[in-house]
């Protein structure tokens, strides 16, 4: 049993898509205050999975995790900045993107993901932050996303670690009882079992005949000298 059966494999993916999504979402609707439409929340979901399972063939380090986690946590965030503006406009209004004067509501309609949070109010200084970006805004917030992947990542590597531990100590509990009958029958069987391979060899040295013989007796010496 290992952590590359299809199911396993599965829920690594999923719990792996989860956290990126989640870390994505949660930390772009607090910053920008608008929430994002479902069907792109799902899409993001769906492509990372996709990803992740191709990928969750065996037991990956912090290294392999940050690798893939933080670039797709980035990439989902773009995603979504797009989302937004082509869905609800730069304004953030329900009805104001560009999709949806194509009438393409179907994209962005739903319950909005995230509407809860843009209500939630954060320090004065981050506001005014975001509100008036610096020069060195953006390399701000990208250290913030790459720092929290990093965080998720060194979480999710802790997580890959145990449920190996837990399927090794699974495996070993499993087969500790066949092991156990194999001694016992080998403790029981043994003494008997060597026996009869004794009374067998003494059975084949008994019958053990010559592979080669040679016939050096000649006639009987009476029967010689009366014949001379």
């Amino acid at each position: 049993m290992d952590s590359s059966g299809t199911g396993l494999r599965a829920l690594r993916a999923a719990l792996f898509s989860a956290v990126v999504v989640l870390l994505s979402s949660g930390s772009h609707v607090l910053m920008s205050r608008v929430p994002l439409p479902p069907a792109l929340a799902a899409g993001a979901f769906a492509g990372v999975f996709v990803i992740a399972f191709a990928l969750a063939g065996r037991e990956r380090g912090f290294g392999p995790i940050a690798g893939l986690l933080v670039p797709l946590e980035l990439a989902a965030d773009t995603v979504f900045t797009a989302g937004q503006h082509l869905c609800y406009g730069p304004a953030g209004g329900p009805v104001s993107g560009p999709l949806r004067a194509m009438g393409l509501e179907e994209l962005c309609g739903g319950t909005p993901v995230g509407g809860p949070l843009t209500e939630v109010t954060g320090p004065a200084d981050a506001a005014a932050l975001l509100a008036s970006p610096g020069p060195f805004t953006p390399w701000l917030l990208l250290g913030a996303h790459v720092s929290v992947g990093l965080v998720a990542a060194a979480w999710l590597r802790h997580g890959e670690r145990a449920l190996a531990r837990l399927l090794r100590a699974v495996a070993a509990s499993a087969f500790r009882p066949l092991r156990l009958a194999a001694a016992v029958v080998a403790v029981v069987c043994g003494p008997a079992r060597r026996a009869v391979r004794a009374a067998l060899a003494g059975t084949a040295a008994r019958t053990r005949f010559p592979a080669h013989s040679v016939g050096r007796r000649g006639p009987p010496v009476s029967g010689a000298l009366a014949r001379a």
